[in-house]
Order: C-alpha cells, then structure tokens, then sequence
C-alpha cells in the first residue's frame, strides 16, 4: 500500500505528539503538547512530572491529530510509537496507549528508533522538494539535549541502514547548552535562549579550547575501536570551562540577580533576558555557543571526509540553532557536500517523524506483537 497513512505517537521525553503522515511524506497533521511550563521551575525535565504530563494530554492532542487531518480511525493503516532511547515513564505511555488503540482497530504496530526518526525529519522535508534523490553515503548528525551521534546512512529497497561513526562521550550537545544557560541562571530550556543571546555577543571574546578525546571509548571494545575510525565528542569538559570563568570572574552575585528577576517574570521574552545580561554575559554566552558550533562542524566535516559522504544531514532539536545552520550550510558548501535541515518545527521531538520513519518499516511488514518493551537505552545501528 505505497499511499499508507501511519499515525505517529512520540513520548520519549517531555513533548507529547502525535501525527498523521501519508507515504511517509504528506504530513496530514503534527500536534505536540509542550511541557515546558511544567520542567521550567525545575530548570530540567522532571521525569516523573514528564510521565503524568503525558498521560494528561496523549487523548486530547491525539483526537486534534484526527481533526487536523480531517480523517476518522478507520482512515489509518497503521499505528507507530517510539520504542527508545528515552525516559522509561514517558515511553511507557506512548506505547500502553499505542497497543491500545492498535489492539481496539485491529491495525499493525510499528515500533521506532527515536534517533530513526530524528534522521527520518530531514528526509521527510527532502522528499517534498524537487530533485530529492539523496546522493549516497549520507552522513547523519543527530545533535539533541539527550543525543549527539554520526550515523552512515544507507537505502537498501524500502529499508534503511545506519552505521554509529560517533558519538558523544558524556554530554550531549543540547544537554551543555541546557547546563550553562541553567549556571548563568537563564533558565530553561537553555538552547533557545542562548541562541538569541548569542546574536548580542562576541563569540572571540573567550577562547574556549576544543576537546581533546586521547583515552578510547570505555564502552567500546579495543578491536572495535582500532579498526573503525572514531569522531566522538566530549562536552563536559567546556561546561566546566564556563564554570571555571564564572568564578574566576566573580560572576555569582550577577547570575542570582538575574536569576531571581527572571523568577518573578510569568513568561519571560527575549528582551527580558537581554535586559538582564551585561557585556560580559553576553560575550561569555557568544564564545561558548562558538565553541560547540564549531566543534560539531569540524568533527561532522571530518567523517564526511574520511568516509567520502556525498551529502550531509543535521537533525534534533539543537539543528534549529541559528549560528549552527548557517556555520555548517558555509563550511559544507566550501567542502561541495550539501546540507540538510528538517525546519525548526521538525527539529524538536514530534510525531510527524515518527510516523514517516515508520513508513518504510511499513512497507517492508515490520510489524511488533503486542508483547513488545519499552528500551530507554535503545542504540540505533551497528557500531
């Protein structure tokens, strides 16, 4: 059935979406209910109140999927939910409800990667341009508060194929930006914030020094990693940085300021943080953001070169980053690889990409007994 409609369900963390996409391309509908509001007194996602929160809203944002995209249960042909990586409580309630609804149809269940479906975002958008056929090997960057991974990615018929070139080492890359905005006391969540503060800021200010990973992976094997050229990335090092510099700056009294002005603000603008950051802030903000930018690209463009990639992606919620897309579309284009975004609604976790990587698993029958687990450490690929 190559027009099949799959209505995706994503719970892994603390959005709560589900959509409907027809051919893994057409998106009927994307609703997501955000939890930020919820997480934000906390200045991280809570995963007990992510799990709640889930349950509150998978019925009404499910029924507003329907209504989007004007179609009644019958209408679908299949149900895909999100397996892992992700929190146990929020995967828990996608999949309980997922088997519930698939079950009460009588319809077939797909389980998916959420890394898969990160990747499936950029090439969802993709396949709606003109002139969309992805020249081959594609090299996937997958940069998130929870992930930071390189994936070699291939077509094989209606099947796809990733093979794990890198990885981060501690923290992710959006988990550093979480971490520093939540220790100059800019709240959460941090990557949005600090991209617009950035803007204001001059990002030579600070050198921060790129990581130097000289120890091999403790999680990988010896032979694995002799044999296989490695580009991981490390992030706790500059977190640390930055803390050192506060301190060193006697910046303390300034972040519990602005820490507490910001607490008393309902729904803090972009003005209101900008207000409340000096110079010095701002140029400190400017140079870490740098720093990640330029190490994400510079490790990216070196696997792409040592893997000879013909094309690029960049997906997750840290590829809505404005200093990322164009650092990476201009170093890139100097190289001749082209770069693909999904659009910034694409790039946080939703349910639109779920259901299109659900598709080719569709037309390939990978269909889930009823029996199937949630896997919070869930890997994508061969390593």
């Amino acid at each position: 059935m190559p027009d099949a409609t799959i209505l995706g369900i994503e719970t892994s963390c603390d959005e709560t979406g589900v959509a409907v996409v027809r051919a893994g391309e057409q998106i009927l509908s994307n609703v997501v209910a955000s939890q930020i509001a919820t997480h934000q007194p906390y200045g991280g996602v809570v995963p007990e109140l992510a799990s709640r929160e889930h349950l509150r809203a998978i019925v009404p944002v499910m029924r507003q999927a329907l209504a989007e995209a004007a179609l009644a249960y019958e209408d679908l042909d299949a149900i895909a939910v999100t397996q892992g990586p992700g929190l146990v409580g929020a995967l828990l309630v996608g999949i309980s409800f997922a088997k519930a609804l698939a079950f009460a149809l009588d319809m077939p269940l797909i389980a998916v990667n959420h890394l898969e479906g990160h990747i499936h975002a950029a090439l969802l958008e993709r396949k709606q341009q003109e002139n969309s056929d992805l020249q081959f090997p594609v090299l996937a960057l997958v940069v998130s508060g929870g992930h930071t991974h390189l994936y070699l990615t291939q077509q094989d018929g209606n099947s796809w194929t990733y093979r794990n070139v890198g990885h981060t080492r501690d923290d992710a890359a959006g988990e550093a930006f979480d971490k520093v905005a939540k220790l100059l006391g800019l709240g959460y969540p941090g990557g949005p914030i600090i991209d617009g503060l950035a803007q204001r800021g001059n990002p030579t200010a600070i050198h921060f020094p790129a990581s130097q990973l000289k120890n091999r992976d403790r999680n990988r094997p010896q032979e694995e990693v002799e044999d296989q050229p490695r580009f991981d990335f490390s992030y706790s090092g500059i977190k640390t940085a930055v803390l050192r510099h506060v301190e060193t700056h006697s910046m303390a009294s300034e972040i519990e300021a602005r820490r507490r002005a910001l607490a008393e603000i309902a729904l803090p603008k972009s003005e209101d943080y900008l207000r409340l950051c000096d110079r010095a802030t701002l140029d400190l903000i400017a140079s870490f953001q740098r720093s990640i930018v330029e190490d994400l690209i510079a490790k990216t463009l070196a696997a792409a070169r040592e893997y000879d990639v013909r094309t690029l992606l960049v997906s997750g919620g840290v590829a809505a980053n404005r200093e990322l897309r164009a650092a990476f579309e201009r170093k890139a284009g100097e190289e001749g690889i082209p770069v693909f975004f999904p659009s910034r609604l694409l790039s946080t976790d939703n349910a639109a990409m779920i259901a299109a990587a659900a598709y080719p698993k569709f037309l390939a029958r990978e269909f889930l007994p009823m029996d199937f687990n949630v896997e919070p450490g869930l890997k994508l690929g061969a390593a």
